[in-house]
């Protein structure tokens, strides 16, 4: 069910901002890296559990929404070039055997910084320019350490919590990975010099959706609270003084 909201929401997200040549990601925080990928007697990689059900959550909302398509729609034109196979990729850490690890489990490995496929670490890490083109069918992001390796991207509209955790902290930084002011493929910042000052629409395109379990519940009412009592002392008119 989160696998097929996080889609959903997705599109939603990726629809309103097409036209205006913002590219949209979605971040899944996944508990096992097994559950993504695994390998096969003779080292070939496998489809994960998560990857199979996203697969065919993909194509069952993909379908509802090109049932929708009554007119010519360039955004429709777009999803329809996308493979689904290529559409979304993953970076995790990798052992001595080149095979994905969970770092969790083998936290000894000399080389868990490295991905098991140099282009996916390349593209997800470094190349924010490519991740963020239209050209780049990559729309969904698996990670397993994204907080650890210290990833951003200013293009996360949805977080998606497959790994479930009471860590407020943890918690706070997953949140975190998607507040961030978007930019359009030219680079710039959807930011107040943007919109001229009308902050509504700055708080309306640079919204986070985050779709998670009902343990999440107290954790964004304390978070919301918190915010709240922070900026109650601020003032709400200037006055000479």
């Amino acid at each position: 069910i989160q696998i097929r909201e996080t889609i959903r929401a997705h599109i939603q997200k990726e629809r309103q901002l097409y036209s205006q040549g913002i590219k949209v990601l979605s971040l899944f925080f996944i508990d096992e890296v097994a559950k993504y990928r695994q390998y096969d007697e003779d080292n070939n990689p496998v489809d994960g559990e998560y990857v199979q059900i996203f697969k065919e959550q993909y194509q069952l909302v993909l379908n509802e929404v090109l049932d929708l398509n009554l007119e010519n729609d360039p955004y429709f034109d777009y999803l329809k070039t996308i493979e689904i196979d290529r559409t979304h990729n993953g970076y995790f850490s990798i052992d001595k055997n080149k095979r994905l690890h969970n770092p969790k489990i083998d936290s000894r490995s000399e080389e868990k910084q490295v991905s098991n496929d140099t282009d996916a670490y390349d593209l997800i890490l470094k190349d924010k320019e490519r991740l963020l083109s239209f050209e780049e069918p990559t729309r969904f992001i698996f990670s397993h350490s994204a907080l650890r390796e210290g990833w951003d991207n200013p293009n996360v509209f949805v977080i998606c919590t497959l790994k479930h955790s009471d860590n407020v902290i943890s918690r706070r930084q997953e949140v975190g990975r998607g507040m961030r002011l978007a930019v359009n493929k030219n680079g710039e910042r959807m930011d107040a010099n943007h919109f001229q000052g009308a902050l509504g629409e700055i708080h309306k395109l640079n919204n986070l959706t985050v779709v998670t379990n009902e343990s999440y519940k107290e954790f964004v009412s304390n978070l919301q609270s918190e915010i709240l009592n922070t900026i109650q002392n601020r003032p709400t008119q200037a006055t000479p003084e």
